[in-house]
């Protein structure tokens, strides 16, 4: 995957599932040592004075009480909980979608919400989110409202912080049919930033020279193959009840397929959405 583009970019619109996407993105960015920047799309007014840069917030006077815009507060919120996080809040009146493809030519990974679970028909996509998802040109990574820190890491039982504890399994869906370097590599790549197993789910047989690159360059990642006879979708569904992150592809110029789609509205982790040849 390329790595000429570096920031981990999220869009704030002011919805709970934005914000907790945004706080996704910020431990993501974390992770991989990249700066992060807060998008809002649209024209939605912002407080007076404008949108700042996060390393200027010391010198903004906010009074108790001041109802803050979406963008403003989330980036208080972050550099708060982040302190060494390299933040920064941008706002353009671009309506989202363009906005927002814009902004993922030029970010590592694009981080969207979605709103939270309805019972049993799973969580409803936006057709902002899935309108990005088909379209960037970089991994764009769904957030459902209400993710935690601690539901992306193995649970506690010995009464330690959940922050210390490993984290949950990276899963990758993948078609043995397909050419999907960059797809493999942007798995790997965040297993091996989480120091978290890699879980590979594909139909039928898969050839071993498809995974063999990618094990040299990742000696210390765990990795297990689970094949499975016929639709993958149901066991990649129930991977994601036990998984800090599914990872499923769509070919480049194509939205993703409706098994991707039935993935995204139904899966239990976040899911990262990565074009491919």
């Amino acid at each position: 995957m390329s790595t000429d583009t570096r920031t981990i970019t999220v869009g704030i619109d002011g919805s709970r599932s934005s914000l907790d996407a945004a706080d996704w993105a910020a431990r993501e960015a974390q992770r991989r040592r990249l700066p992060l920047r807060l998008l809002h799309a649209g024209t939605e007014p912002a407080l007076p004075g404008g949108v700042f840069d996060i390393d200027d917030m010391d010198d903004i006077d906010v009074p108790a009480g001041r109802t803050r815009a979406a963008l403003d507060r989330a980036a208080i919120e972050l550099s708060y909980a982040h302190p060494a996080l390299d933040i920064i809040a941008r706002r353009t009146a671009t309506p989202a979608v363009p906005a927002l493809l814009a902004a993922a030519v030029e970010a590592e990974t694009l981080v969207l919400g979605s709103r939270g679970r309805t019972g049993s028909a799973g969580f409803p996509v936006g057709s902002v989110a899935l309108g990005v998802a088909a379209r960037a040109d970089r991994p764009v990574v769904l957030v459902r409202a209400g993710e935690l820190p601690e539901d992306e890491r193995v649970p506690v039982v010995d009464g330690s912080p959940p922050s210390t504890a490993p984290y949950l399994p990276v899963v990758l869906g993948l078609d043995p049919d397909a050419s999907a370097d960059d797809l493999i590599g942007y798995a790997f790549d965040t297993a091996a930033v989480r120091s978290a197993p890699l879980h590979v789910v594909h139909r039928w047989s898969l050839p071993t020279s498809t995974l063999r690159p990618w094990r040299h360059r990742f000696p210390g990642t765990t990795v297990r193959e689970h094949c499975v006879d016929g639709d993958p979708g149901p066991r990649l569904l129930e991977a994601s009840a036990r998984a800090g992150l599914l990872v499923v592809g769509r070919h480049t110029g194509r939205g993703p397929g409706r098994a991707a789609r039935s993935l995204i509205r139904h899966a239990d982790c976040p899911v990262a959405v990565v074009p491919h040849d």
